[in-house]
């Protein structure tokens, strides 16, 4: 039969019309003294030729048999009653498949899409992907946690641990922006914490030798030291570039008085905690989209607060550019924000002029999609490595009113490539829109 096989719904819907073209013709010409029954027939046909939900359809199609048998019962079993019939018996089949079509397609769709949120709250997203298992984190105050999952989308059901809780007063409070990292078959967290005062933010590195992250014990390896004054330091991340290993982070350039500026270091490393170069300033807040604290509706932080923070390494798609994508304006506001730095990929990168500021923020608030303070951003593969997602947190309102908790949740959302092979982080979506899951991610069946 023509409809064995599965088609598309334009194909169905035209394969429809024509089995009811025919049946319409046959019942006209057999109740050509049935007035009444004519317009019973032009109305299901009307219904039936445009697009109708399934339950309607199956309603008027029960119709049209009942109205098949009359004719075939007047006309005695003639050829053109067995034409009726089959006929009739087409048009069930279509519409069958127009049902089985939709609701494979539905299915499909529901198995193979996401929504933002990946969590009901959270900030500072970070995640590793390593030998099927991504690892994921997010800032805390008192602990580092870690969650464990095939699926980047389904944080919500993965495995979730305490792998770090400070005993040391000295850094045991504001646990922010975690980072773990595989680096010479150990694994690394990098965090950063203070004593209760967040003025005193140090840059810190606990280590785990086992095979799995989720096992083993991580152990302190001490402060990292920015800089000789013990300057203010966060947002540590590291990354390896031509055989050598660097960190980058967010840090001041002299302890604060009545303003602050947070500005973006890089050095290189000895080993996974320990620098072996001066910290090198490459940039700080100076556009006006760099430099917001005050909210829409008014509310501030004590003292202004211009911010670069965040730093996270990224390269373009031939490789022949160095990225770092960076946090810019306050986080309480909406204005927060994601800049761009690039250099060539051979250039000195302890150099500050090799590296080049993008003139506008390339990830920024959406408000028709009410995504409000994009930031925090790090970058993750997908399952089989095809594409690259890039993880961020946000808002769903302008700001948290004064006192309130946060609430800023991570997000997932895949990037593209312009012509010269640089990455392309788009516009936030809208939470709730369904999205394609990262390529290669496994398939469940759905949990509630």
């Amino acid at each position: 039969m023509f409809w064995a096989d599965i088609d598309t719904e334009q194909q169905i819907t035209q394969k429809r019309k024509r089995c009811l073209s025919f049946i319409y013709y046959l019942f006209k010409s057999s109740l050509r003294k049935d007035e009444k029954k004519q317009r019973k027939v032009s109305e299901i046909t009307v219904h039936l030729t445009t697009k109708t939900d399934h339950s309607t359809s199956i309603c008027m199609i029960y119709q049209y048999f009942m109205l098949t048998l009359h004719c075939h019962y007047q006309m005695r079993s003639t050829m053109r009653s067995r034409l009726f019939l089959l006929s009739i018996i087409l048009l069930i089949g279509v519409s069958c498949q127009h049902k089985k079509a939709t609701t494979e397609k539905e299915t499909v769709a529901a198995g193979n899409t996401y929504t933002n949120p990946l969590l009901e709250r959270g900030a500072e997203p970070w995640a590793i992907f390593h030998e099927g298992k991504y690892y994921y984190t997010q800032g805390s105050e008192n602990r580092v946690i870690l969650w464990e999952t095939d699926d980047i989308t389904d944080l919500s059901h993965a495995t979730q641990k305490d792998v770090w809780i400070p005993t040391d007063p000295s850094n045991s409070y504001h646990l922010w922006a975690p980072e773990i990292h595989r680096i010479n078959n150990k694994w690394y967290i990098y965090f950063a914490a203070d004593d209760g005062n967040m003025d005193n933010h140090q840059i810190y590195v606990v280590e785990n030798e086992a095979a799995n992250p989720m096992e083993g014990t991580f152990v302190m390896k001490g402060r990292i030291q920015t800089d000789k004054d013990n300057n203010w330091a966060i947002h540590a991340s590291t990354f390896e570039h031509d055989g050598q290993r660097y960190m980058i982070w967010c840090g001041w350039q002299k302890r604060r008085i009545d303003s602050e500026t947070q500005c973006i270091y890089i050095a290189t490393m000895e080993n996974p905690w320990t620098l072996s170069s001066d910290r090198i300033l490459i940039s700080k807040p100076e556009y006006e989209w760099e430099c917001q604290w005050v909210n829409p509706d008014g509310s501030k932080t004590a003292y202004p607060i211009h911010v670069n923070e965040a730093p996270q390494y990224f390269e373009s798609k031939n490789k022949d550019k160095a990225c770092i994508f960076y946090s810019a304006s306050g986080s309480w506001t909406p204005y927060y924000c994601v800049g761009l730095l690039t250099a060539d990929a051979k250039a000195n990168l302890l150099n500050p002029a090799s590296w080049k500021k993008s003139p506008v923020p390339v990830l920024q608030q959406d408000p028709e999609n009410n995504v409000y303070g994009p930031g925090g951003i790090s970058f993750t593969p997908s399952p089989d490595g095809k594409e690259w997602y890039m993880l961020y947190h946000a808002r769903q309102i302008p700001n948290d009113a004064p006192g309130a908790s946060d609430s800023r949740s991570p997000r997932l959302q895949k990037i593209d490539w312009d012509k010269d092979g640089m990455p392309v982080l788009g516009t936030p979506q809208k939470e709730e829109e369904p999205m394609a899951r990262p390529s290669g991610s496994p398939i469940h069946k759905k949990q509630n």
